[in-house]
């Protein structure tokens, strides 16, 4: 199942700079892991914002929870999540059925 989430970052300002360093080192290691193993296939930047526009590849809604709680920005976060369902203009799946 894809998922399009958005996730908005919100650390407060006077979070100690290492305890922030940590959290954003855990982060990191933690999506990077998830985008190896194909289960964050896309991440952007959403420009001007401490932000990001990410796609999710999930067996079902209760993984997608699972992956979002545990990530170490989780508490700090405000997450969108929208799922993704094929479009019929698609052309790739023009050109699977050819």
């Amino acid at each position: 199942m894809l998922f399009a989430v958005t996730m908005d970052v919100h650390l407060p300002p006077d979070m100690d700079p290492d305890v922030k360093a940590d959290i954003l080192a855990r982060e990191k290691a933690y999506s990077q892991q998830l985008q190896k193993s194909g289960v964050w296939p896309h991440i952007w930047r959403c420009a001007g914002r401490y932000s990001n526009l990410s796609v999710l590849d999930v067996k079902d809604n209760q993984q997608l929870h699972d992956v979002l709680s545990q990530l170490p920005l989780f508490p700090y976060m405000t997450i969108d999540v929208t799922p993704l369902a094929t479009h019929p203009s698609d052309i790739a799946l023009l050109e699977e059925g050819s």
